[in-house]
C-alpha cells in the first residue's frame, strides 16, 4: 500500500511558496505537493495511509425506474408472465414481479415498432424503424442482442410470431409477407407477394400490410390485413388466396374469434366489422359502438378510428371487445378512451393520457381455446395501468413499479447511501395513510422473473422535488424503488386567486411552488425546502397529528452595486394592475425580471403568502418556520442559490446572488441579512462603483439566463412563460461555453460567474458585479488563523471563488440556547481567483492579509465544502438526535436535546489541526487548519467546467467525486487529491441531466436520463463486480400449459393445423434461399455474454453449444459458397480445355 507524506505545517506560516503550483490543466491536471515549507526543527512528521487506490474505482450503470420514455410498443410473456415496452428513443423496458426490472438499449436509437416474445423461450424480437428485427436473449440478467436482421429494399410495418413456431411473418410498406427463421435469423425463400395475394382484376395497390395472424383453426392459414381495406385469407400450402374481403374504410386492426371461423376489423370511420369465412362478400354485422343513431334509418354517423381492437371469448359469458378510439368527433374535449364491450353492457373507461397500445391479458397462450381474460395492459404515454376484467366495475390494480416519478417534472434530486436504518420503516408508516383505495383486490398480474436481495444490505434513500411543489421520499435499497412518503410543500401557502396570475402571465411562472433546493439531516430528520419564489419551508418530523399556526419570517437581501459595463437593459412592458403582480418567479439559473409597474413600487413584498389560520399537520414532515425574500424597492426577490441546516446549532442559511441570510429556527429570528459586499467589511478585494439609482430593466445575464422549468422538461404539460436558449446547441465555442456555464444547475444565480471563472484579468472581475452564494457548510473548524480550539462555523462559498469563515457564537449552554440570542461574525475569508487576478493585484504570488484570514488562489465559484481530521477520516458536522417535537409521553428530563458533537482525535499529538477540503468548478484544494495553508491542489479542468462535487465514503475511506460538464466522472484522493478514476461517461447534452445529477456513499450516483427516469450509477468496482448477483433474473423455468384435449368430434372437423409442418414448406430445400440484396444478416454480441451469464450450469452448455452450432453453420455456409464457385470455375476451366481439344484434335503436329 502506497504511503503519502506530508509536512505538517506550523500555525501562522504565510504561504510563501504557496500551493499555486499546480499540476498541468485540463481534466487529467496533476497534484502540486505540499504548498507549506517545513517547520522549525522537530517538527513532527506525520503520516497519512491512503487506502484507497484505481484498482477501487469503476463506472457502471446499475438500473434504471421510472416509466419508459416515449413509449411506443408493448408485448406480453403469458406464460413467464413478464411484460415489455419499446421506445421512440430505441429502449426496451422488461417489467415482472417488484424488483425485476430490466432496461435494454438498441445501438441504433432507431424507434422500438413492434415487440413479439417467443413465448416461454427466454426470448424476444423487437422490430425497429431503421426496418431492422433484433433477437434478444433474456436467459441473462442483463439481455443482449443474438441476431440481427436489417431489410434493405422494404420498410417493415408489422411482425406477427404464432406460438411456439420459429417462423417469424414480417408484412412490409410495399405489401409483401416475408418468412423469418428466428433460429437462424435467415430470411426463407417463401415470400407472398402483394400482387399474388390480391386479384388480378385490382388496378390500385393494397397500401402497407397492417395486420397478420395464422388462423386459429388452421396453422397452414394466414390472415393478412392491408390497409386499404383489403383483407385476404391465404393458404400457405397451396399458395393462393382462399378468400379475399373487401371494405370501403382502411383497417387498422384485426383480431379472431378462438374458433378461427370469425374475425373482427376496427376502421379509421370509428367501426367494427365482424367478418365470416363462409361468406366473405360483405361482414354479417357492422356497428359503429360511439356512433349516434340518425333518426331516419341512415348509417350512424362517422367517429373517430379504432387503432386497435381485441375480440375475446369467455365459457361461461359472453364475449369481450375491447377497443381504443372509435369516440363521437363532436366530443372535442374528451379524454382518451379505452371502451369495453360485454355483452349488451359497454364501459367506457377514460385514460389521462393518450393510448399508445394495449393488451388483453388471458388464461391461455393457445389461441384456438376459449382465452378467459382477466385483465387488460393499457400503455399510455405517460402511465401504465392494468385493469381488472373479472370485477364488473372494472378497477385497476396498484401498480407497484415507480412510474409516478414524472407525476410533476422532477426539478431536483437527492441520494443517500447508507442512511440511518430506522428511517425507511418510519417514512413507510406514515406514507402508508396516505394511499389512494379503491384498487382491485386481486394480486398484480406482471410477476413473472425472480429476484433476491443481493449482497448489498445498506438502506438507501432518494428525494425528489417537483414542479408543483412536492417532495417524494423513495426506498432505494439494494436497486430497487419504492415511494416511502410524500410532503406537499405547497400546503403552507395560501392558493392564488384565479385573477391573479393573469395581469403578470408574461413574469411570473406556472409553478411557483417548485422546489429548488433541498437539505436533509437523516440522523436530526430536519428538512428544509427552497422554493423557486425565493423561500426556504423548514419541516420537523412527528408522529403524531398537530393543529398549530405556521411561523413566518421575512428577510431583505440587497446589493449595492450597479455594474459598470452593461448592455442596454431592456424595458420590461408595464401591467395595469400592480397591487396583483407578483414577483418574478425566476428561472432555475436563478437570473430575474426587475418588474416596471405602475403605480406603487413594491417594497418589503414577499412573493406568495403563508397561511396564517391555524393548519391541520398529518403525521410526518410538518413545516415549522417559513423564511421568505422580499421584494426591495421595486426588484424582486432573487432565487436562493444555496442552503444548508445544522440541527445541532439550530440554524439556517440560504444565500442568492444578492447575499447571506442565517436564521435561527429554534427562536425564529433573523440573525444574519448582509449583501455579500458587506460581509467584506472594508476590505473588499475589488473595486466597485456606487450603485446608481435603480431603473426598470433587466440584468444583463437574463438575456441569456432566463428560463424555466419547462426548458428542462419541454414535453410535459407544465409550461413556463421565460425565454430560455438551447442547450443543444454547446460547442466548444467561448459563447456557447459561456451560455453552457450560465446554465449550470450547481451554480445556479451566479449572475456571470461563469465569465469570472474563466478570466484572466481583473477589468472583467470589475465588470461582473454580481457575486452569489454557491456554497454552505456548518462544521466545528477552527475559525481563525492560530486558533487553539475548534469552533461552531459556517463556511461560506460565492462565485467569485472566495471563501468566508463566519463565527457562529452560541450559548454556552443548552438551557440558554431558547434564551440568549446567537452572534454571527465574519472572521476570515480566503480567494479563489484565477492566477491572472492575483498578479493584478500585485500579491505576486504571495497571501495577503484582511480581516484575520488569508487570501489564497484557486479558480471558479465554489461547489462543496468538507473537514478531515488530522488522520484523513472525515467528519461530520455535528447533530441533534430526533426528538418527537409533539410526543405527549415525553417529560421535561427526556425533552432536553440530545447533541453528537463530531471532533478530531483527542489525542495531543495529532488532534490540533484538520483539513479542510474546498472544490471550485476548475481546481480542488486542501488546507491545514488552523494555519490555512494550502497543502495539496489540482487542476481538474482548464476547458470545461465542474457540475457536481461531493466528498463521499468508500470502503471505509473518503474520496472526492466529481461529474463534469465535459461528461468526465472523476475520483480523487484525500487528502493528496491524487487522480483515481477519469471516465468520460456521458456528455451532457441536456440540463436535465446536469441539474440532478448527484453523488453518495458507497460509490453511488444518480440523474434523471429523461423526464420520467432516474438512472443510477455506481463508480465502485466492488459493487460492479456483485451487480450481477443483485440483478432480477428475467427468464425462470415454467412448465408450458397443456393445450386442452379438443375431442374427436373437434379434431376430425376442426381443421388440420397440427398437421402443419412450416420447417417443410419455409425451410431452403422447399422454398430456396431469399435474394441476399433483400436483407442482411448481422450476428450480435448477445451469444458471448450469455455464455458468461449462463456458465458453469447446463443452460451454459446449451448456449455454447447452440453458438458453436450458429458458428459452425455459418462456416459450413461459407465453405458451401466457395465450393460452389470452385466448382462454377472448375466447370468453366473444363468447358474451354474441351474446346480447345476440339479445335486441335485432328492437326499435326507440324501444323500447329
Amino acid at each position: 500500500m502506497k504511503k503519502f507524506n506530508f509536512r505538517k505545517v506550523l500555525d501562522g506560516l504565510t504561504a510563501s511558496s504557496p500551493g499555486g503550483s499546480a499540476g498541468g490543466g485540463g481534466a487529467g491536471g496533476g497534484s502540486a505537493h505540499p504548498g507549506g515549507t517545513a517547520g522549525a526543527a522537530g517538527t513532527p512528521r506525520e503520516e497519512i495511509q491512503e487506502t484507497l487506490t484505481s484498482d477501487y474505482f469503476q463506472i457502471c450503470k446499475t438500473v434504471r425506474h421510472g416509466f419508459p420514455y416515449l413509449p411506443t410498443a408493448l408485448a406480453f410473456d403469458p406464460v413467464q408472465k413478464i411484460l415489455a415496452i419499446g421506445t421512440r428513443t430505441g429502449a426496451i423496458r422488461i417489467l415482472g414481479r417488484p424488483g425485476v426490472d430490466c432496461y435494454c438499449q438498441h445501438e441504433s436509437g432507431a424507434a422500438v415498432l413492434q415487440l413479439q416474445f417467443l413465448i416461454n423461450e427466454g426470448a424476444l424480437v423487437s422490430a425497429c424503424a431503421d426496418d431492422t428485427l433484433h433477437l434478444w436473449n433474456l436467459r441473462q440478467k442483463r439481455p443482449a442482442i443474438l441476431h440481427s436482421l436489417k431489410f434493405n429494399r422494404e420498410r417493415i410495418t408489422y411482425c406477427h410470431l404464432p406460438f411456439q413456431s420459429k417462423w417469424l411473418y414480417v408484412g412490409t410498406e410495399r405489401g409483401n409477407t416475408h418468412i423469418v427463421n428466428i433460429e437462424s435469423f435467415i430470411l426463407s425463400g417463401y415470400v407472398i407477394m402483394w400482387n399474388k395475394a390480391i386479384e388480378l382484376s385490382t388496378k390500385t395497390h393494397p397500401g402497407p400490410v397492417v395486420h397478420l395472424s395464422d388462423s386459429p383453426r388452421d396453422e397452414g392459414k394466414l390472415l393478412i390485413g392491408y390497409e386499404n381495406g383489403t383483407v385476404v385469407f391465404w393458404d400457405l400450402r397451396s399458395k393462393r388466396a382462399d378468400l379475399r374481403a373487401y371494405y370501403d374504410e382502411a383497417i387498422h386492426s384485426v383480431a379472431w374469434h378462438h374458433e378461427g371461423k370469425q374475425f373482427m376489423c376496427s376502421h379509421s370511420d370509428g367501426s367494427l366489422t365482424l367478418w365470416n369465412l363462409k361468406s366473405p362478400n360483405r361482414p354479417f354485422q357492422t356497428t359503429i359502438p360511439h356512433g349516434k343513431i340518425q333518426r331516419d334509418g341512415k348509417k350512424p354517423e362517422s367517429c373517430k378510428p379504432i387503432l386497435k381492437v381485441e375480440y375475446k371469448t369467455c365459457k361461461n359469458s359472453e364475449p369481450f371487445v375491447i377497443f381504443s378510439g372509435g369516440l363521437s368527433y363532436d366530443k372535442a374535449c374528451r379524454r382518451p378512451s379505452l371502451t369495453i364491450m360485454h355483452g349488451k353492457a359497454i364501459t367506457v373507461l377514460e385514460m389521462d393520457h393518450p393510448i399508445v397500445d394495449f393488451l388483453t391479458l388471458c388464461e391461455t397462450p393457445y389461441p384456438n381455446e376459449f382465452q378467459e381474460p382477466y385483465a387488460v395492459v393499457v400503455l399510455l404515454e405517460k402511465d401504465l395501468i392494468v385493469v381488472d376484467l373479472t370485477q364488473s366495475n372494472f378497477p385497476i390494480f396498484e401498480n407497484p413499479y415507480p412510474i409516478d416519478i414524472h407525476e410533476s417534472p422532477v426539478t431536483c434530486t437527492e441520494y443517500f447511501a447508507d442512511c440511518p436504518p430506522d428511517l425507511i420503516p418510519v417514512l413507510y408508516s406514515v406514507g402508508a395513510k396516505h394511499k389512494k383505495q379503491g384498487y382491485s383486490n386481486k394480486e398484480w398480474p406482471i410477476s413473472g422473473g425472480a429476484w433476491n436481495l443481493g449482497a448489498q444490505t445498506y438502506p438507501e434513500i432518494i428525494i425528489t422535488g417537483h414542479a408543483d411543489g412536492s417532495v417524494k421520499f423513495w426506498d432505494a435499497s439494494a436497486i430497487t424503488l419504492q415511494m416511502l412518503y410524500k410532503l406537499k410543500t405547497s400546503k403552507v401557502f395560501e392558493k392564488q386567486k384565479p385573477g391573479e396570475g393573469k395581469a403578470t402571465a408574461e413574469i411570473v411562472e406556472e409553478d411557483p411552488f417548485a422546489v429548488q433546493m433541498m437539505y436533509w439531516c437523516p440522523e436530526s430528520r430536519i428538512f428544509c425546502v427552497a422554493g423557486v419564489s425565493a423561500y426556504v419551508v423548514v419541516y420537523r418530523f412527528s408522529k403524531h397529528e398537530v393543529n398549530t399556526e405556521i411561523a413566518s419570517l421575512e428577510v431583505r437581501l440587497q446589493y449595492e452595486v450597479e455594474d459598470i459595463i452593461t448592455p442596454e437593459p431592456e424595458i420590461i412592458p408595464q401591467f395595469p394592475d400592480a397591487s396583483s403582480q407578483l414577483p418574478s418567479l425566476k428561472s432555475l439559473s436563478g437570473s430575474t425580471n426587475t418588474v416596471a409597474c405602475e403605480g406603487m413600487m413594491k417594497d418589503s413584498i414577499p412573493c406568495l403568502s403563508v397561511k396564517t389560520r391555524p393548519v391541520r399537520m398529518p403525521p410526518g414532515y410538518q413545516a415549522d418556520l417559513v423564511i421568505q425574500l422580499v421584494w426591495v424597492d421595486g426588484e424582486p426577490p432573487q432565487q436562493i442559490t444555496s442552503l444548508a441546516v445544522n440541527s445541532a446549532y439550530g440554524l439556517v442559511a440560504f444565500g442568492n446572488c444578492n447575499g447571506l441570510a442565517v436564521v435561527d429556527f429554534m427562536q425564529k429570528t433573523v440573525l444574519l441579512s448582509m449583501g455579500t459586499l458587506e460581509l467584506y467589511g472594508s476590505s473588499d478585494p475589488y473595486q466597485r462603483q456606487p450603485r446608481s439609482p435603480r431603473k426598470s430593466k433587466q440584468f444583463a445575464a437574463d438575456n441569456f439566463c432566463m428560463r424555466g422549468l419547462s426548458n428542462f422538461y419541454p414535453d410535459l404539460t407544465k409550461r413556463i412563460r421565460t425565454s430560455y436558449q438551447s442547450l443543444t446547441e454547446l460547442s466548444d465555442s467561448p459563447v456557447s461555453l459561456e451560455l453552457e456555464r450560465c446554465k449550470s444547475p450547481t451554480s445556479e444565480n451566479r449572475e456571470n460567474s461563469f465569465s469570472r471563472s474563466r478570466s484572466s484579468s481583473v477589468s472583467s472581475i470589475d465588470r461582473d458585479s454580481k457575486e452569489a452564494i454557491t456554497a454552505l457548510y456548518f462544521m466545528e473548524s477552527f475559525a481563525r488563523k492560530n486558533d487553539s480550539a475548534v469552533s461552531p462555523c459556517l463556511w461560506v462559498g460565492t462565485g467569485l471563488g472566495m471563501v468566508l469563515i463566519l463565527s457562529l457564537n452560541l450559548p454556552a449552554s443548552d438551557d440558554l440556547r431558547q434564551s440568549e440570542p446567537v452572534m454571527v461574525s465574519p472572521s476570515v475569508w480566503l480567494s479563489f481567483l484565477s492566477e491572472g487576478c492575483r498578479e493584478a493585484e500585485g500579491s505576486s504570488g504571495k497571501e495577503t492579509q484582511m480581516l484575520a484570514g488569508t487570501v489564497l488562489t484557486l479558480k471558479g465559484a465554489v461547489l462543496t465544502f468538507a473537514c478531515l481530521d488530522c488522520t484523513g477520516t472525515l467528519i461530520h458536522p455535528p447533530y441533534e438526535v430526533w426528538r418527537d417535537p409533539h410526543s405527549a409521553d415525553d417529560g421535561e428530563k427526556t425533552r432536553k436535546r440530545k447533541l453528537v458533537m463530531h471532533s478530531p482525535s483527542s489525542s495531543q499529538d495529532m488532534g490540533d489541526h484538520q483539513f479542510a477540503v474546498i472544490c471550485s468548478e476548475k481546481q480542488a484544494k486542501v488546507f491545514s487548519l488552523p494555519s490555512q495553508t494550502c497543502l495539496y491542489v489540482h487542476n481538474i479542468t482548464e476547458t470545461s467546467f465542474l457540475l457536481q462535487a461531493d466528498v463521499v465514503t468508500l470502503c471505509n475511506s473518503v474520496c472526492l467525486a466529481c461529474f463534469c460538464a465535459n461528461g468526465h466522472i472523476m475520483t480523487l484522493s484525500l487528502p493528496s487529491l491524487r487522480p483515481l478514476l477519469d471516465i468520460n461517461y456521458l456528455p451532457v447534452t441536456d440540463m436535465r441531466i446536469a441539474r440532478t445529477f448527484c453523488f453518495s456513499n458507497e460509490g453511488q450516483a444518480l440523474y434523471l436520463s429523461s423526464p420520467t427516469e432516474i438512472q443510477r450509477l455506481t463508480y465502485s468496482q466492488e459493487m460492479c463486480d456483485n451487480l450481477q448477483d443483485m440483478l432480477g433474473d428475467l427468464f425462470t423455468p415454467v412448465e408450458t400449459p397443456e393445450a386442452q384435449n379438443r375431442g374427436f368430434l373437434k379434431g376430425l372437423f376442426g381443421g388440420s393445423g397440427q398437421a402443419f409442418d412450416r420447417e417443410e414448406l419455409f425451410g431452403e430445400a422447399t422454398a430456396g434461399k431469399a435474394s441476399r440484396s433483400l436483407a442482411q444478416h448481422i450476428p450480435g454480441s448477445g451469444g458471448i455474454e450469455g455464455v458468461r451469464g449462463a456458465a458453469g450450469g447446463v443452460i451454459g452448455d446449451l448456449t455454447r453449444a447452440r453458438i458453436a452450432l450458429d458458428e459452425r453453420g455459418q462456416k459450413l455456409g461459407e465453405l458451401d459458397e466457395r465450393t460452389a464457385s470452385m466448382m462454377a470455375s472448375a466447370e468453366a476451366f473444363s468447358k474451354h480445355a474441351h474446346e480447345v481439344m476440339l479445335k486441335y484434335k485432328d492437326k499435326k503436329w507440324y501444323q500447329f
